[in-house]
């Protein structure tokens, strides 16, 4: 049987954070480079954000084939706290067996397997099935520095930054401050810390980095990766930045409510208020959000999920219920109806964000989040919750200037409604919101260069990528006329 063309098996994480990115990716590969694609997800709820995501229009996945897979029961085999990525870990870790046996039931065997940061214990799997393997960063370049680099740390460096709380010094790049670092990276006694660091020591084994970045938005991280003096030394695999990875926008296969409203604003006049699919804020937060926004004055849309008081991310993987009346401040929407419209847990992001009534984002600064609003020319209120989260706040706001942040840790303290109100009215209506406005326009500009297709900096990456493939074929097609 002769084979004509690559194919690349996907492995994606649950959640939106992971699937959107992997998704598009695979579009990407399977229109502009000609692979057959196909994706593997863990199958979620039926009323998930994922579930809806995957069924709905906005997903076309005509291109490629997405197969989900039975979650695997991790009931036993995790820790009772509910850690997150420790969950992740685990579940992708209990699927590979399942996914071992549909790649090998494929006829002709896969050209190349790509899986994204939970699931690089599937990388052993290349050499099973002669396979180039690439994992696949949904985040950006700096999240894969620290957590290429940080294993690799001698003790008293590490010491300096956890213990005496100093900035850490990563070649080649701004250094990482320590209110900014991983959770999983800031106890050693810890299980996560014991799990999840030791990962990073994993990515030099496969044959590539893929990374949903490019250049304009991180040029110095980038610079560092792919030079061997610095970290392209601890990385000794190339890094192909392939970004900006997002949902493109349709608003023909796309009818919300909430668009309707935003048809009737002025430009640039409202505010989009979203903490992700899995970010969750306590009750007493919950209230000053809502108060400062009605003491700003401004016109929102705010897409709301009930308050959890515990973990910010505890509701990652949950479906979420319950009527909006119930944990709102009583009669706050009939108050606000006039200028702002609330939502009930999920909104299509990328249509409201690409709406010309759009003017500014509050965040809690997911790579996916910022992505879709860096490409709709939108500057955000930068709100951390976790993970990766408070990186790219400062990213945002310290680097690039297309971001504003409170002075709080969001995740420990509780932001009052009178800063609120500051943030909100500082990015709307003042002239600090207008400079940004700027800035994000010119950095969407390049965005935009960089997804076409005409040798853009992305377009050649990912070409690399498809020539490897390409290659590989040919040496087994060689192989077998020997």
């Amino acid at each position: 049987m002769h084979i004509t063309r690559p194919h690349a098996v996907m492995f994606a994480s649950p959640g939106m954070g992971h699937v959107i990115p992997v998704i598009e990716l695979g579009k990407r590969l399977a229109g502009s480079h000609g692979f057959q694609v196909t994706i593997f997800v863990l199958e979620a709820d039926a009323a998930s954000a994922q579930s809806q995501f995957l069924n709905s229009p906005g997903c076309d996945a005509t291109l490629i084939d997405v197969i989900g897979l039975p979650t695997p029961d991790i009931s036993g085999l995790v820790n009772p706290s509910g850690l997150i990525a420790i969950n992740l870990l685990t579940m992708m870790r209990e699927t590979i067996p399942t996914l071992r046996s549909k790649i090998e039931e494929m006829q002709p065997k896969p050209t190349a397997l790509i899986v994204d940061l939970f699931g690089l214990d599937a990388l052993c799997l290349g050499g099973e099935f002669n396979m180039l393997t690439y994992v696949f960063i949904a985040s950006n370049a700096r999240f894969l520095a620290l957590t290429m680099y940080f294993p690799t740390l001698e003790k008293d460096v590490e010491e300096e930054h956890i213990i005496k709380k100093k900035p850490l010094p990563v070649p080649g790049c701004e250094p990482v401050r320590f209110e900014d670092t991983l959770e999983p990276f800031l106890d050693p006694t810890d299980q996560i810390y014991r799990v999840f660091v030791p990962y990073g020591l994993l990515f030099p084994t496969a044959d590539g980095l893929i990374v949903n970045t490019w250049d304009d938005m991180e040029p110095k991280t980038l610079k560092s990766l792919q030079d061997p003096k610095l970290l392209g030394g601890t990385a000794r695999v190339p890094v192909y930045p392939v970004g900006p990875l997002c949902r493109p926008v349709d608003p023909s296969k796309t009818n919300h409510p909430v668009l309707d409203w935003l048809d009737k604003q002025p430009e640039e006049s409202v505010l989009y208020i979203s903490f992700g699919s899995g970010g969750s804020l306590s009750a007493n937060q919950l209230t000053e959000l809502a108060w400062g926004l009605e003491l700003s004055q401004q016109r929102f849309v705010w897409v709301v999920r009930p308050p959890v008081d515990g973990s910010a991310s505890s509701e990652y993987l949950s479906t979420n219920s319950g009527e909006i009346h119930d944990y709102l401040p009583i009669e706050f929407i009939s108050r606000t109806q006039e200028r702002g419209l609330v939502v009930s847990s999920w909104a299509p992001q990328a249509e409201i964000l690409a709406h010309q009534a759009v003017g500014g984002f509050l965040t809690h600064c997911g790579w996916n989040s910022i992505l879709e609003s860096v490409v709709s020319g939108v500057p955000m209120i930068a709100w951390p919750l976790f993970a990766d989260q408070k990186m790219n706040a400062t990213l945002l706001h310290e680097e690039l200037g297309i971001a504003i942040r409170s002075r709080k840790l969001m995740s420990e303290e509780v932001v009052s409604r009178v800063e609120i109100e500051s943030l909100v009215r500082r990015i709307m209506v003042e002239e600090e919101g207008c400079e940004m406005r700027e800035k994000v326009k010119k950095l969407r500009d390049t965005a935009e260069k960089s997804m076409s297709c005409d040798g853009s900096s992305s377009h050649e990456s990912l070409s690399r990528v498809a020539n490897e493939c390409d290659r590989l074929l040919e040496r087994a097609k060689n192989a077998r006329g020997a």
